[in-house]
């Protein structure tokens, strides 16, 4: 499909420089950190408002950051319920070369930043958030050796173009059972994803909040507010505004041609006989499945990607194919019992990919994070703060990220990268 962005259809250099890179260039080298990139934390900047459209996982992350430095920030958004964005009902796993399968080379370079950034943004907030770096499992049924050649040759050819990755170490039924002891005897072989990780979700979306009413912003639920009412506010104040809205935002991108919603559904377990270290992942031609656990014996089930925005509750289809797969993983799941069944569409662009665009100035729209949210957001969050306090994208350059600066009303599906 069609980039949304010419310089993201190439290359990138990731190695930090002094200098902001031209792309393209080669994804080789080592992954720039947020000083290596030459951004300063926290940044020195006039402390301008900030009207954030939005409190999904991307408002309330930049919206925490931003106070914490001084600004005064206002935050809107449509629903009147924290639990309704698509970040609620996310896995939050952190697995960049697992996602390299079906994801572009940027996505990968943009996760890998980020598993880096996450412990200095957790560290900032006032409850604690449960996150945890012990890899990422790969697991196969005999019948599926086929599949698991397939997602093996496609690793190494991600490893192959981007060295700097830790690489997929093949693990037979011995080292399986020493690594994973739950699955012992019941696979032949597999592989382990060293550095990947995961986070709970609903816990970081709680301490964002949290950090947010420490510095006494509340978030004005049930506030619809679309970019005529946003630039009223911005030519009263002066201020930025950052449009978070995902799907919300769907008729100022253009329409479903340009930002689309993709359906994902997921069930969430209270397994007490199940004891999965790590997220697991079992591969199948037709719908690969992903275990997440996270804390108090509850794990997180999902593998639907459905190119709808319905947002009706999870089939039943879909919940025997994921519960089906669960206890094939795990025969203990059968004693699990259903905690939820959850679906949500993610806001997803033309080709997959995340882009910043400043509509007008001051004005930054935000979106198309699609199933890699809690993969990517660190990266993002860096990006559009590096330019609204330096007027640089450099990190949006180094890392892929489609940034267009003093944007024109869209108009169609193609955007022209940053250059600062």
């Amino acid at each position: 499909m069609e980039s949304i962005v010419s310089a993201a259809q190439g290359t990138l250099t990731l190695s930090p420089s002094s200098s902001p890179p031209d792309p393209p260039a080669s994804l080789t080298g080592s992954f720039p950190a947020a000083d290596a990139a030459g951004i300063t934390w926290p940044w020195a900047a006039q402390r301008d408002p900030i009207l954030v459209l939005g409190a999904g996982l991307m408002g309330r992350l930049l919206a925490a950051s931003l106070v914490e430095v001084g600004h005064p920030v206002r935050i809107v958004e449509a629903a009147t319920a924290p639990e309704s964005s698509a970040a609620h009902f996310a896995a939050a796993m952190l697995a960049p070369l697992a996602e390299s399968a079906v994801a572009e080379a940027s996505v990968v370079a943009q996760g890998y930043y980020a598993l880096s950034r996450w412990p200095a943004l957790l560290a900032s907030l006032p409850e604690p958030v449960f996150f945890q770096q012990e890899g990422t499992l790969i697991l196969w049924h005999r019948q599926d050796a086929g599949e698991a050649r397939r997602f093996s040759s496609l690793l190494a050819a991600v490893v192959e173009r981007l060295p700097a990755l830790p690489k997929p170490q093949p693990l037979d039924a011995q080292a399986l059972a020493e690594l994973e002891p739950s699955v012992a005897g019941r696979f032949a072989q597999g592989l382990y994803l060293p550095q990947e990780g995961q986070l709970d979700n609903r816990q970081l979306l709680s301490a964002l909040l949290a950090k947010l009413r420490q510095h006494e912003v509340e978030v004005e639920w049930g506030c619809p507010w679309d970019l005529k009412q946003a630039q009223a506010w911005q030519q009263q104040t002066g201020g930025w505004v950052l449009d978070c809205r995902g799907l919300g935002s769907q008729k100022e991108w253009g329409g479903q041609k340009l930002l689309r919603g993709v359906r994902g559904e997921v069930v969430r377990l209270y397994a007490p006989e199940v004891s999965l270290r790590r997220p697991t992942r079992l591969l199948h031609p037709r719908y690969p499945i992903y275990i997440a656990p996270k804390p108090g014996q509850v794990f997180v089930v999902g593998a639907t990607e459905i190119e709808s925005e319905d947002r009706s509750p999870v089939s039943v289809r879909s919940a025997l194919e994921l519960l089906s797969a669960a206890y094939a993983v795990h025969p203990a799941f059968a004693e699990a019992r259903i905690l939820e069944l959850g679906s949500q569409c993610r806001p997803t662009l033309a080709d997959n990919l995340p882009a910043v665009v400043e509509r007008s100035p001051r004005l930054l729209q935000i979106n198309g994070l699609y199933r890699h949210g809690f993969l990517i957001s660190p990266a993002i969050h860096d990006a559009v703060l590096e330019y609204l306090h330096q007027g640089s994208c450099r990190l949006a350059q180094q890392l892929g990220i489609p940034f267009q600066v003093q944007a024109a009303p869209l108009s169609g599906e193609s955007l022209s990268p940053c250059v600062s």
